[in-house]
């Protein structure tokens, strides 16, 4: 496993909070052995869930939006390891494997302005070398009998998570998205925008379900392009649940569990689509965390979810005193999936 920066025993104890009478999470977490095959620890391990980072930002400036994305990876960590370890979850479940090495194409982006179109290109460029990257690692992430559970960066990651799913099963996958936008924008050069539309095209992609787009926030031409394949792609509005009542919140949770969850699918969870969250695209309406962890609970107990990918949050754009409760959120996310796999 090339270009991944592993998360050693040492790194945890540096994180983890010890106190008297209590086990944290982070002195049951596993870490890969100094010294042993990444792959075979993966396998040999009986953790289920294997924590992966890519604390980088580039598809969202690519995309034209607000950076601040990389710093979600340390501040889940420093919130994942400090939860309770106890008979409602268990740390040893979890495997923290490190990070995918970003370092020197986020010193890169520096120098590139997106708003230059010679610039903008390399910024694409940069985000498909992610792609390979992230693929590559999920896909052996899954041979290797475990779930991924992966932690943005940019919604561009939704690519690599879907392309090594289906690379691992050797199939098409499905995936389901919570989120304000569809992401299925044109295939224009790769970004924090198009990461589904891209992994449909190439046919990783077979069946997609956006639950609770903003209707203020998707032109006309993607909907129109969705109503072409929607046997394929299906969605439903934040608008016609929260606002017009058109449709029910629970009941649309089993019209999107009917639409994708046949096959092998993934999670993905944008946070710009919850009020108040700092991201990239932040928004002050949207559904409540509430609903998002139920909605995580909801398909995580399904047999076919095979990942989940928490993206967006965006702890550096937070006021400073609280740019922790980003990485505190996450790990409610987390622990949410966990717990409803082990149903």
């Amino acid at each position: 496993m090339e270009n991944l920066i592993l998360f050693t025993l040492n790194d945890l104890a540096k994180i983890t909070s010890h106190r008297s009478g209590e086990i944290k999470f982070g002195e049951r977490i596993q870490t890969v052995p100094k010294g042993m095959d990444t792959y075979e620890f993966l396998e040999s391990s009986d953790a289920e869930f294997v924590l992966l980072g890519i604390p980088e930002d580039i598809g969202v400036r690519a995309n034209l939006g607000r950076p601040g994305a990389a710093s979600a990876w340390k501040s889940t960590l420093k919130s994942i390891v400090n939860i309770q370890h106890n008979k409602f979850c268990k740390g040893g479940r979890l495997i923290i494997l490190g990070t995918i090495d970003v370092s020197q194409d986020m010193e890169a982006i520096n120098e590139l302005n997106p708003s230059n179109k010679d610039e903008k290109k390399q910024l694409f460029k940069l985000v498909e070398k992610i792609d390979k990257e992230v693929s590559h690692l999920v896909c052996q992430i899954i041979k290797a009998g475990k779930t991924p559970i992966i932690i943005g960066g940019g919604h561009n990651n939704a690519y690599g998570n879907i392309k090594g799913l289906a690379l691992a099963k050797g199939k098409p996958v499905n995936a389901i998205n919570f989120d304000a936008h569809t992401d299925f924008r044109p295939l224009e050069g790769r970004h924090s925008g198009n990461g589904f539309s891209y992994a449909y095209e190439e046919g990783f992609l077979k069946k997609y379900f956006i639950f609770g787009i903003h209707e203020n926030y998707t032109s006309k031409s993607i909907l129109e392009s969705i109503k072409k394949t929607e046997e394929k792609v299906g969605f439903n509005t934040y608008e016609q649940i929260a606002v017009r009542g058109e449709k029910n919140f629970t009941t649309e949770l089993g019209v999107a569990e009917k639409h994708i969850a046949g096959e092998s699918f993934g999670i993905e969870i944008d946070l710009d689509a919850v009020p108040n969250i700092p991201s990239s695209a932040m928004t002050f309406s949207g559904f409540s965390v509430e609903q998002l962890r139920h909605f995580i609970h909801y398909f995580g107990k399904n047999p076919n979810a095979s990942y989940i990918h928490i993206c967006e949050g965006a702890p550096d754009l937070a006021f400073e005193k609280n740019n922790h409760l980003v990485g505190k959120l996450i790990a409610y996310l987390i622990t949410d999936f966990m717990k409803a796999k082990s149903e």
